[in-house]
């Protein structure tokens, strides 16, 4: 009997140094993307998944993305004394009730695998999600829900994939394809970083998961990869070794890579053009910005 994926887990103990100085003060999650910081994102796509328990591996200086969740009383009453009801309910919805978050340090940027393990004992012998708020994916249904409806199915381990141009593999885990089955494929290996004349595909994984309880047990071997840290990717390459099944999903939406600034650009022109309220407005912007700087040249 295949078990409901209930738990994610959120690495956001990095330090944001390509957003720096807003970073210094700040952390990267909690930047806001239209009007709302990205972690909201990747909270409402888990909620959306059927989420019950959220883990965030932090780190020193995260207080601040700590007291987003909380309830604000204060400004929920002032809110709903003055008969803001759209803004109260937006408020609300950034609200976490007690007991659904834990909060777990990682005391040293060991990589991702090792973010991961740092939550093994809340994830304990259950499947779990892993979801990077770096990225952002735009779909008429939530990434996430996508693969826990498909891994529902399959069973095993999944990750979700898109393709990318061969230039680009070096900055992704990349699949070895054993089987294309259209929007899933099986996979017979995976590599962390290849460079671009020795990647297995163009089928390149991005930031979420769902993972078995094995995987910890092969993160706990502490195995050095790329980079000298610890890869999520071996330690789920290492399952296929076993003959366990892995799993690639090539998802439905757009994907932001908000990690970086032109990423995260792009994303809020896109999420800011999906919005009626704004589309009108920030559209005849672009448009007059873009002849603008046609004229200039």
């Amino acid at each position: 009997m295949k078990r409901k994926v209930t738990k994610a887990i959120f690495p956001v103990a990095g330090l944001g140094t390509r957003f720096l100085p807003a970073t210094k003060s700040i952390p990267k999650e909690i930047m806001t993307l239209v009007d709302r910081p990205l972690i909201q994102y990747a909270i409402d796509e888990a909620r959306a998944a059927g989420i019950k328990e959220f883990i965030f591996v932090t780190s020193r200086g995260k207080g601040a993305l700590e007291d987003y969740f909380d309830h604000a009383n204060e400004l929920e009453s002032h809110l709903k004394k003055s008969g803001k009801d759209d803004l109260l309910e937006a408020l609300r919805a950034s609200n976490m009730e007690s007991g659904a978050i834990a909060y777990i340090r990682q005391h040293k940027a060991l990589g991702l695998g090792h973010a991961v393990w740092c939550a093994r004992r809340l994830v304990g012998n259950e499947p779990f999600a892993v979801i990077l708020p770096d990225d952002v994916i735009a779909a008429e249904k939530p990434c996430l829900q996508q693969m826990v409806e498909a891994h529902a199915e399959v069973g095993g381990n999944m990750v979700a994939a898109m393709e990318v141009p061969a230039d680009k593999a070096s900055s992704y885990g990349v699949l070895d394809v054993k089987e294309d089955m259209g929007s899933m494929v099986s996979v017979k290996g995976m590599v962390e970083k290849p460079k671009a004349d020795e990647a297995p595909s163009n089928l390149a994984v991005i930031g979420r998961y769902i993972l078995t309880p094995k995987i910890m047990q092969n993160l706990n071997r502490m195995k050095s990869g790329a980079g000298g840290e610890i890869q999520l990717t071996d330690a789920i390459a290492e399952e296929i070794s076993k003959g366990e099944n892995i799993f690639g999903f090539r998802f439905r939406g757009q994907r932001f890579d908000c990690g970086s600034k032109a990423g995260f650009l792009q994303a809020t022109v896109a999420f800011g053009l999906a919005r009626d309220e704004l589309r009108e407005e920030f559209q005849q912007f672009l448009i007059s910005m873009t002849a603008i700087r046609k004229a200039a040249e």
